[in-house]
């Protein structure tokens, strides 16, 4: 797969999601090869902090969805990763899950592609949110496509917010533009 978005909202269908799916709109109108992930209804537990990766080079923890997931992002060259805001930050079921990558730090797995951060939030807080992911991205070495953050609080209120859809269609839109010329 080239694009990967993943959802790290509780809610399956919630304003994160649809924020998510709307950057990757253009490149499914284009041809390329776009998946969609939420992290709603997924097992993803938290980082022992037990430094086993770094021999392992995978994480040690077994049984839970992340590995699935994880892989799925090594195999993509885009990555459209968003969270709702919580008290001001990207919510626990996605820190949990960016945690855990820390096992693919060690070789650098997600090094050289590329990174979105989305972040909705009902009042204030998307740009933390949007710092924490893009730490993320940096420590992973993923070159930055941007931001897109929205608001919303009820469902389906994101798609209600034109500067966030706008922003949305920039971004998906610069996606096209990078891996076009390679897919044609």
């Amino acid at each position: 797969m080239k694009v990967l978005g993943l959802s790290g909202s509780m809610r399956k269908d919630g304003n994160t999601a649809l924020l998510v799916k709307e950057i990757l709109k253009p490149g499914e109108a284009a041809g390329i090869e776009t998946e969609f992930v939420s992290l709603a209804g997924k097992k993803i537990l938290p980082c022992l902090g037990c430094g086993k990766c770094k021999e392992k080079k995978w994480c040690v923890i077994e049984g839970d969805d992340w590995g699935a997931i994880a892989q799925k992002m090594i195999d993509c060259e885009v990555l459209v990763i968003g969270s709702p805001v919580y008290y001001y930050d990207v919510c626990g079921q996605l820190k949990n899950f960016i945690d855990r990558t820390y096992s693919l730090y060690h070789d650098r797995k997600l090094a050289g592609r590329r990174g979105i951060a989305v972040a909705v939030n009902a009042s204030a807080g998307a740009d933390r949110a949007v710092k924490t992911i893009e730490g993320f991205l940096n420590s992973h070495e993923l070159a930055s496509l941007g931001a897109v953050t929205g608001k919303g609080f009820t469902e389906g209120e994101v798609m209600d917010d034109d500067n966030a859809m706008a922003h949305a269609k920039v971004v998906g839109d610069k996606i096209v533009r990078l891996l076009r010329p390679r897919h044609d």
